[in-house]
């Protein structure tokens, strides 16, 4: 059975219902289609005119990666369920301000870490609005939150991992800190990744070397230990603090307020400085707690001069600062994370907390408030 085809030789569309034929926005498409004005994009994505594209945007760095690419088999079934044909991630590098971020005012850090995720949201909207008016089908997932809370806590809740796509795609190496480090920015940036149902004419390669120099700066600063010397990570100790004021630290709260009797009982447990942070990330963008690890670390060429100039100075001026700061830590009871913070950090205050990891406690009974009550 042959297939009928138009003048052009394309397939030709299987007649419209005279309704739909007669309205006038099918008209104006079809009419178009008649006088050559509606052209089919490349088949293949010029690799030179995408990066440019990123460039202009507002990517500091960008390469394309097949998702046929061995290092994403466990991202093709998300891709392909976010967008349907995708053939193609587009990973995005964006810089922040490294002062910032090493600011030991939360403040100031978590601003320029905000900042920058607009920033990462807005270039890859603009490539996936660029792709599509080229005549592409493409998709641009969030940066970090808002993600798929439904899924929670059954599954995944992001859409695609941008760090292991960063990684596939030649944009760094995943560090000791679990931070993708770029070769030029170092840890200084944050990835972003647009999805797209074509191919590229050249993909990025893999790093055939490590930007990480091995400096153990980002054991050395993390305060509840989290990262181990020989490489292991406590995920869980790194999100019950850092974390403490984004979702599973607010659920740990919102246990908190339902668990005490009244206000009085409220304030035993929770500071008024905790209640005003708290307070702000729910009114602005949540505020991390640490991001230590980020902040110390020299990798990268442009970064790495200051400290391969004076190492002591550096430590001085960048590690110490978030050494000494005091400040409360968050740590889930008898854990490693409480231990270390104990004996590693003295000055700075332990507080135990669920991390909202933990079911609540038991709420006392009336016969056990009864008893309580003088």
């Amino acid at each position: 059975m042959t297939t009928a085809r138009d003048t052009e030789g394309q397939p030709a569309h299987p007649p419209l219902p005279a309704k739909l034929a007669a309205h006038p926005s099918v008209q104006a498409v079809l009419a178009r289609r008649r006088a050559g004005d509606v052209g089919r994009p490349p088949a293949v994505i010029d690799a030179d005119w995408l990066r440019e594209l990123c460039l202009a945007a507002g990517a500091d760095d960008a390469a394309a990666v097949s998702l046929d690419h061995p290092d994403l088999a466990g991202e093709r079934e998300h891709a392909q369920s976010a967008l349907p044909g995708t053939r193609t991630l587009i990973a995005m590098a964006v810089r922040m301000n490294r002062d910032n971020c090493r600011s030991p005012a939360r403040s100031v850090a978590n601003q320029e870490f905000h900042q920058t995720d607009e920033q990462a949201n807005h270039a890859a909207r603009s490539v996936t609005q660029a792709l599509q008016d080229a005549g592409y089908r493409a998709l641009n997932p969030s940066v970090g939150f808002p993600q798929e809370m439904d899924r929670f806590p059954r599954e995944r809740i992001w859409v695609v991992a941008h760090k292991t796509v960063a990684v596939a795609a030649g944009l760094g190496v995943m560090g000791l800190h679990r931070n993708v480090i770029h070769p030029k920015f170092g840890s200084f940036v944050l990835l972003v990744t647009v999805l797209v149902d074509a191919e590229v004419s050249a993909y990025g390669q893999a790093l055939d070397y490590n930007p990480c120099i091995d400096c153990k700066l980002c054991v050395a600063a993390c305060p509840v230990g989290a990262i181990a010397k020989d490489g292991a990570f406590d995920a869980l100790a790194c999100t019950t603090h850092n974390y403490r004021e984004f979702m599973s630290g607010f659920t740990d709260w919102a246990q908190t307020v339902a668990d005490s009797e009244d206000a009085a009982d409220y304030r035993s447990r929770v500071t008024d400085s905790e209640s005003a942070s708290l307070w702000q990330s729910l009114s602005s963008p949540p505020g991390y707690k640490s991001g230590y690890c980020l902040a110390v670390c020299p990798a990268g060429e442009d970064v790495l001069g200051p400290y391969l100039d004076d190492r002591k100075n550096f430590m001085d001026t960048v590690l110490r600062p978030l050494q000494d700061k005091k400040e409360t830590l968050y740590v889930l009871p008898d854990s490693h994370a409480q231990e270390y913070a104990r004996r590693r950090f003295p000055h700075k205050p332990v507080k135990e907390v669920t991390g909202g990891w933990q079911p609540p406690a038991k709420r006392a009974t009336a016969a056990d408030r009864e008893t309580r009550t003088p």
